[in-house]
């Protein structure tokens, strides 16, 4: 076959495309952040991490247009795909914090380099027939093979293994030289938008992207309802594919912008979903199919819909999109991510009215009349929908623990948090007592739960104070260290807050006496007394107990008017549950049960998680450490009653 007709075809440009998807999200995405895990890389200095790579990917991004250093493309595509090799091959060694940064700089480097030269050159790899689809080919399986099960599952290892062996392959694609590069774009209509919003759309899009991504990643309930199993991971690859199949399809016949707007419109529907976990299950069809069809108007405006009178003009277009959108908008997402573990509905509408406006004002221009008459049929549903609320609020005759139940079915609470304290296990003395089956079966709906991914609730109320439950539901993290539950404190703007406590202060047995005698028989084993430390005590105390019983600690401050007794300072005292003629054992044995159980009535919570031997270590450096407790009459953890 002649070479020019062996170009023809395509498949090198189609696999060029699938192989940097392939890198980026299996591999600079996943692979490495679990790399960076297991070497115990995390918090700020992993901002670091991140940082250099995005640093890269910035710098290099912008450069690429203007280096004179190797302007063969194969030879440019070549040295980025062997750069992006390379640094999947070096997280196999052992890292450190320094050789983290380096790899990660290096990765930024490579995609920012291969990037911009398949944008800019991907005409010479992926011929004239029927381009845009084979860019959504590409795209497509590019996405498909991350999703397949057993490279998502993988160990991050063979991930990188894999990432890299695939850049090997790419290199293997451009050995042969192509025919000369053409440089007209591809439809006129397509270059309507001006390039400054164009940039913006994609900037919204890869930040909104990045947001819902790193929400999902980081969040237990939300995964294991889209990416978590072998069924979702097939749906979500097929999705992808079909998507992006799609996209192609569609940029052929319709402008840009309107492809753009459908891709903003199936994220931010996503994101508002993710909002609830009970409605993960939609949320997990419209994210993969916004994803996709923006993915290849990302490959596509650059390398074949941009007006460009020149290839260096092609760069630099490919390089500030693939700059500005692509890394300072996947940085922005990831960031919303962390800070605030959901996408704010204020920043999908701002972000909907900077893709959909432009069109949908001048579409609307010329109809007013009809504009008129749905501002008054929307006015007066509003007014219809107030009035039945109105009359609705008046008339119900729900109590207010009925309600908060209601709150705790619509929220999904039931997806983390069982109500079903599982007989003749473990369960008993940490959540206990057990139900009848009577009394589970007298709810309607019974609310046993999913899956536990949090503590079980069915006695919640007799273990956990209004005032805790309600601070955690603002701020888990705060008292809750390391929770994964996102904030509910929106909750507390009207009446469902309330009504949620009330309903879970209503979850407590009839009759506890038992189960205190229980507690107050129960001792950390002997083994955990005989290997407690206390150096491990101080760090629980630290990131536990340090937020209440420090005279800075945040929650302290936060609730400080609102405890029904504030907290003794861990170095001042006085405690009223510790007696002065207590031996050193019996005071280390009545903080370990309060520790396990808490302070039954009171604010002070259990830490039923906790292990023996983390209790045991806790209660060690408190005995040494703690002040010496108040003069006081003697006092008994089992009435928690305050002499």
């Amino acid at each position: 076959m002649p070479r020019t007709e062996a170009y023809s075809t395509g498949w090198r440009g189609v696999a060029l495309v699938a192989i940097t998807y392939v890198y980026f999200l299996i591999f600079a995405q996943f692979a490495f952040l679990k790399r960076l895990a297991e070497v115990g890389i995390a918090d700020a200095h992993l901002k670091v991490v991140m940082a250099a790579m995005a640093l890269g990917g910035v710098s290099l991004s912008l450069l690429a247009p203007r280096l004179d250093l190797c302007r063969v493309p194969q030879t440019r595509l070549r040295i980025a795909l062997g750069v992006c090799a390379a640094a999947a091959f070096l997280t196999l060694l052992r890292l450190n914090l320094a050789g983290s940064v380096g790899i990660a700089l290096l990765i930024g480097c490579g995609l920012g380099l291969l990037t911009v030269t398949v944008a800019t050159h991907l005409r010479l790899w992926i011929g004239d027939s029927k381009p845009l689809l084979k860019v959504g080919l590409g795209t497509g399986l590019g996405y498909l093979v991350c999703n397949l099960p057993t490279l998502f599952d993988a160990p991050p290892r063979v991930q990188a293994i894999t990432a890299g062996g695939f850049c090997l392959v790419g290199g293997l694609a451009t050995l042969m030289r192509p025919p000369s590069e053409p440089i007209a774009t591809i439809v006129a209509s397509h270059t309507d938008a001006k390039f400054p919003r164009v940039l913006a759309c994609f900037t919204a899009l890869v930040w909104l992207d990045s947001a819902a991504f790193f929400i999902i990643q980081n969040t237990p309930a939300l995964k294991a309802g889209t990416w978590q199993g072998s069924l979702h991971l097939w749906s979500n690859g097929w999705l992808h594919f079909a998507a992006a199949l799609s996209a192609a399809w569609f940029l052929r016949r319709r402008p840009l912008w309107l492809l753009l707007a459908i891709s903003y419109s199936a994220l931010a529907f996503a994101c508002l979903l993710l909002l609830n976990p009970a409605r993960t299950a939609m949320a997990s069809i419209f994210y993969p199919v916004g994803v996709s069809l923006y993915s290849v108007a990302l490959v596509a405006y650059p390398s074949l819909l941009a007006p460009a009178s020149s290839t260096a003009a092609r760069a630099r277009t490919a390089g500030w999109i693939y700059a500005i959108a692509g890394w300072v908008g996947s940085a922005l997402g990831i960031g919303m991510g962390q800070n605030l573990g959901h996408v704010p509905p204020a920043f999908v509408l701002c972000g909907g009215v900077l893709v959909l406006a432009p069109e949908l004002f001048g579409f609307l221009r010329g109809r007013k009349r009809e504009l008129g008459v749905t501002a008054v049929i929307l006015l007066a549903a509003l007014v219809c929908q107030r009035a039945v609320s109105s009359m609705q609020a008046t008339g119900s005759d729900m109590s207010e623990v009925e309600r908060g139940r209601q709150v705790y079915i619509s929220e999904g609470c039931i997806h983390c948090h069982s109500q079903y304290v599982r007989p003749n296990s473990a369960d008993v003395l940490i959540w206990g007592p057990v139900q009848s089956v009577e009394e589970m079966r007298r709810q309607h709906p019974p609310l046993i739960g999913n899956r536990r991914q949090g503590p079980d609730l069915a006695e919640v109320g007799g273990r956990r104070s209004a005032l805790w439950l309600r601070a955690h539901f603002v701020d888990p993290a705060a008292v809750s260290h390391a929770s994964i539950m996102p904030s509910y404190a929106f909750l507390f703007s009207d009446h469902r807050g309330g009504d949620l406590l009330a309903y879970l202060e209503s979850l407590h047995p009839e009759d506890s006496s038992a189960h205190r005698v229980a507690e107050e028989a129960w001792k950390p084993s002997a083994a955990a007394v005989a290997q407690a430390d206390a150096g491990t005590g101080e760090r629980l105390f630290g990131s536990n107990c340090s937020t209440c019983h420090t005279s800075n600690g945040s929650t302290r401050q936060a609730w400080r008017t609102s405890f029904k007794r504030l907290p003794p300072l861990f170095a001042a005292g006085p405690f009223l549950y510790l007696l002065d003629s207590d031996t050193f054992a019996q005071r280390r044995l009545r903080i370990a049960r309060i520790v396990k159980f808490g302070l039954p009535g009171k604010d002070m919570p259990g830490h039923e998680y906790f292990t023996d031997n983390d209790i045991a270590s806790i209660s060690l450096w408190l005995t040494q450490h703690a002040a010496s407790p108040m003069q006081a009459q003697p006092t008994t953890l089992s009435t928690g009653e305050e002499k």
